[in-house]
């Protein structure tokens, strides 16, 4: 399969450019379970304060990526960097630098949530700072009015907010998050979300997702994965729809009944999908529009609207991803 990055190119390199340093890296990373072959030479590169979804199927490789760049898995072939620093060669300095939020967030139940944060400013060896970074993240993440609780009392959003707090102890410079909002319900998805976009606006942010107004609502970039290979990497999220291929989509409606038959006249035609014979939905290979007014006037009909549509990132990721 050849790995395709779907957008503008001058775009993308020129903002690349711009960006002197690299918080995450990674050239030509491969992964084998046994036999398996999860990751297929994976190349790619985040720059300082970039926030990235990271998105694919189940089983497309994006948490075996996600854990080799936090250091929690080894791999065959290629190099990975955090922050410029060799992660199979500076396991420990890699860490220093990176936050980790796993998909099954491993928090203890038992503990109380300023406990089990003061516990994990502890191993971090942060000392008496350790104390006053918990309170920090205690106001940050919004948990001041859980701190007494138990985590094994909390719901599941706001085990997710510990989950972040304690991702961020060490004040690191990437944060990767796993599904952070899986099985959250709509009030704390947006909380949740909003907390992302506050976090990322100091530091560089990954984080993989199955919901696609995520994406939309969070990040300045996504990368797609499919079968262990990188299919896209969208510089800018706002222009997906335009970046996705050249195919032209539009919406048409004529004032009295046009023929199917008809339309599939025209030449550059791709795809044709009738809504109520007078409102069709077209794909044109590149711009149709000049040869659907003439089809028009050949046929004494009128058209009362005709507009372009942008595809949605839900087709998108369908036809990259099939």
């Amino acid at each position: 399969m050849v790995h395709c990055t779907f957008g503008s190119s001058d775009f993308h390199s020129k903002k690349q450019n711009d960006i002197k340093n690299m918080s995450v890296k990674i050239s030509n990373i491969s992964r084998f379970y046994g036999e398996q072959q999860v990751l297929n030479d994976i190349s790619f590169e985040i720059g300082e304060g970039e926030v990235v979804g990271f998105l694919g199927p189940n089983g497309a490789g994006k948490t075996t990526t996600m854990k080799i760049l936090a250091g929690a898995l080894s791999f065959q072939n290629g190099v990975a960097q955090i922050c410029g620093i060799d992660v199979a060669k500076n396991p420990l300095e890699t860490k220093k630098n990176v936050g980790y939020l796993p998909e099954q967030n491993p928090l203890y139940p038992d503990m109380f949530v300023k406990e089990y944060l003061l516990f994990v400013a502890e191993t971090y060896g942060l000392g008496k700072d350790g104390k006053i970074r918990v309170e920090e993240l205690i106001d940050l993440v919004g948990l001041r009015s859980e701190f007494n609780k138990k985590i094994g009392q909390l719901s599941k959003g706001y085990r997710q907010r510990v989950g972040l707090a304690q991702a961020l102890i060490h004040n690191p410079k990437v944060l990767i998050l796993d599904e952070p909002t899986t099985g959250l319900d709509p009030n704390q998805l947006v909380e949740i979300r909003n907390l992302i976009k506050e976090i990322g606006k100091n530091r560089t942010v990954l984080f993989s997702t199955h919901i696609m107004q995520e994406i939309e609502a969070v990040c300045n970039r996504v990368i797609i994965i499919n079968k262990g290979e990188i299919v896209a990497d969208y510089p800018d999220v706002s222009q997906i729809a335009r970046f996705a291929e050249n195919d032209f989509h539009l919406e048409v409606e004529f004032l009295h009944q046009m023929e199917k038959s008809t339309l599939e006249s025209i030449i550059k035609l791709k795809s044709i999908e009738t809504y109520d014979n007078k409102t069709f939905r077209l794909i044109g290979d590149g711009d149709i529009r000049e040869e659907i007014f003439d089809l028009a006037v050949k046929t004494n009909n009128k058209i009362l609207t005709i507009k372009p549509l942008e595809k949605k990132m839900e087709e998108v990721f369908r036809e990259l991803t099939k």
